[in-house]
């Protein structure tokens, strides 16, 4: 292995230690949930541009028909009147907006399709992040509950470890007072 290879994975071992003891689970899991829930927002914003352009397309189909009907009406007046060349000009531009009502359905059909494809990933996605926010609450509450459980062992370790210390200055103190008792007593004995 080469130097600067073995350097490397060194470095990446360090970083990877020191960001392990700086990085909180919570915290991670609650910035996953933050990012999903602005791809859920994405997608809904989609969804109503397209549903946008739908309605957009489906009022100009609709008042191209209107137009179509109110010439179609100037055509049958006209041929009421006797004035051929009158109902003929007003067919001929009828037709010309059948042409274009035409060609906006199958835009509208497509925009149609693209927004319920839209929906049902916004559904999957939406029940993923519910999913998620589920398994995050979990985990929360499962690291939450073994911090406190670190925690707590490590309190009893460090009472465990000062309940030593204290026995040791007990006897200490107890063999102090059995000295000055037998002092005591040794010293009435000779003033005796």
């Amino acid at each position: 292995m080469s130097m600067f290879k073995r350097m490397s994975q060194v470095f990446q071992q360090k970083a990877n230690s020191v960001l392990d003891k700086v990085e909180d689970p919570n915290q991670a899991l609650d910035l996953s949930y933050q990012q999903m829930l602005e791809q859920l927002q994405k997608v809904k914003r989609g969804i109503a541009e397209v549903l946008t352009s739908q309605k957009r397309l489906e009022a100009q189909r609709d008042n191209l028909k209107a137009q179509q009907a109110r010439l179609q009406d100037q055509a049958r007046q006209a041929l009421q009147q006797n004035r051929e060349d009158l109902a003929r000009t007003a067919l001929t531009r009828a037709q010309s907006l059948d042409a274009q009502i035409q060609a906006l359905e199958p835009q509208i059909a497509q925009l149609q399709a693209q927004e319920q494809a839209l929906a049902e990933n916004g559904q999957k996605l939406a029940a993923k992040v519910e999913q998620f926010r589920s398994q995050r609450d979990v985990l929360k509450a499962q690291y939450t509950a073994a911090k406190a459980s670190t925690v707590a062992a490590e309190g009893i370790s460090g009472i465990g470890e000062q309940m030593a210390d204290i026995s040791l200055m007990m006897d200490r103190a107890r063999d102090k007072v059995s000295n000055m008792q037998a002092r005591a007593a040794a010293v009435g004995e000779l003033a005796d």
